[in-house]
């Protein structure tokens, strides 16, 4: 993984429309709030606080959307990347339909920001959801049904495994949901041109700055290398990168590596021949495989998490079998790009949202599970009422989840991990 400061050499990096670059802070700033972190929570909370009315110092120690922000998927996909109704005991029936409405309305909210901003960054609608057993079809079958008893304002589709190659071509699968309430897009251009956006409303954007280390207190002082930022309040946007910034949220979240390559282009025929309807893909097996063709009709596959902390050597040679897999007839094209980053794994799979309780001045957002291209947009506008108004409904019902701190400290929290997903690997492959 590139640590240098610069993009990783993605293709997102290499086809980004936005390539404006922010000055490093040098001095001292006093604003309403100070946000860490340049990928979608902090540029979002940024966003939000500004159309409230905030002043707002944004610091990243990179660059822009560095992080998982600007080099996932870019699978904008329906719900919070849990079941919720497992939480109705800490939330209530009340609070698990408002976290179904959420995962909902949270795509909404990026289609609407796209849309306020005038931000090109490829937005395709269209996702089908892989079964890759019988079994897995038939949850799809009562999850359309409760979709469509719940009002779901979106077509849903589901697709016969005999029907598959209308969608995919592929074997590999035992059906599918088709949700055209979800899509797929370029996440560094969306990133950047929120980040454009928010520097317009005044947000003060440094890049190059990382966060040394924070005074706590009515009032926050952040520290970094050639500056310091005074603020009322403070946003913690780092996710998988918060390190050592504050151990009491680093503990509850693990760094897992998840990588990407990107083909060369294809012609025309054979990429409408993969997928017919240009449509985002995911199956539901635990090192999940997902891909979808980007503007310039190239394959973008993507999967495989990693929670020993150490990448693949060769990221194209680690990836490529498994696209081949799922797609034999691309065994002689090329590929083209290949790159990872880390994303924030919680213990129950579902966000961590709040404030400090020694610190109530500290808000946080982080732990997305691999589903944070619509859910960041939506913890950041319940962190910006948070701070703005003092209560959110929202927040509450977020921080009502409690989250367990992974065991062993940072160095085995990986392994653990691990010796976990080998279980779950173990029971899928017995069935």
């Amino acid at each position: 993984m590139n640590r240098t400061g610069e993009h990783t050499a993605s293709y997102y990096a290499a086809t980004a429309r936005d390539r404006h670059t922010y000055p490093t802070l040098d001095g001292e700033i006093r604003a309403d709030v100070c946000v860490i972190g340049g990928g979608l929570t902090g540029v979002n909370t940024a966003l939000e606080l500004a159309l409230r009315g905030h002043s707002v110092v944004l610091l990243e120690g990179r660059r822009i959307g560095w992080g998982a922000s600007g080099r996932n998927g870019g699978q904008l996909i329906r719900g919070i990347g849990h079941d919720v109704s497992g939480f109705a005991r800490y939330v209530g029936e009340d609070g698990v339909r408002y976290l179904q409405r959420a995962g909902e309305d949270s795509v909404t909210l990026v289609a609407e920001r796209i849309a306020e901003f005038a931000i090109d960054c490829d937005l395709r609608w269209g996702f089908c959801e892989l079964a890759n057993t019988p079994a897995q079809f038939a949850a799809m079958v009562d999850e359309q049904k409760a979709l469509r008893a719940s009002g779901y304002a979106h077509p849903i589709e589901l697709v016969e495994p005999g029907r598959m190659h209308e969608v995919v071509a592929s074997d590999c699968y035992a059906g599918g949901l088709i949700d055209m309430g979800s899509g797929h897009l370029h996440p560094l251009d969306l990133v950047t041109g929120e980040a454009r956006a928010a520097s317009r409303l005044g947000v003060q954007v440094f890049e190059q700055s990382p966060v040394l280390r924070i005074e706590h207190g009515s009032q926050v002082t952040v520290h970094c290398a050639r500056g310091r930022v005074r603020a009322d309040s403070l946003v913690l946007g780092c996710n998988a990168h918060l390190d050592e910034l504050e151990p009491k949220l680093s503990g509850k979240v693990l760094p897992a590596g998840s990588y990407v390559i990107v083909t060369e282009p294809l012609p025309e025929a054979v990429a409408a021949q993969l997928i017919p309807r240009n449509l985002a893909l995911c199956d539901q097996k635990v090192g999940l495989d997902y891909y979808r063709l980007t503007a310039d009709r190239r394959l973008l596959f993507g999967g495989a998490c990693h929670y020993s902390g150490s990448d693949p050597k060769d990221i194209g040679a680690y990836m490529r079998p498994k696209m081949l897999k799922v797609f034999p007839q691309l065994v002689d094209v090329r590929i083209d790009y290949q790159w990872g980053g880390m994303i924030g794994i919680t213990a129950n799979r579902f966000p961590q949202v709040g404030r400090l309780s020694q610190h109530p001045n500290v808000y946080f957002a982080q732990g997305y599970s691999g589903h944070g291209l619509n859910v960041t947009h939506w913890t950041a506008k319940l962190l910006a009422e948070g701070i703005s108004v003092g209560q959110s409904t929202g927040l509450d019902v977020f921080s009502a989840v409690p989250h367990l701190t992974f065991p062993g400290g940072k160095l085995l929290r990986s392994p653990l991990l691990a010796l976990g997903m080998l279980w779950y690997r173990m029971r899928e492959v017995m069935g």
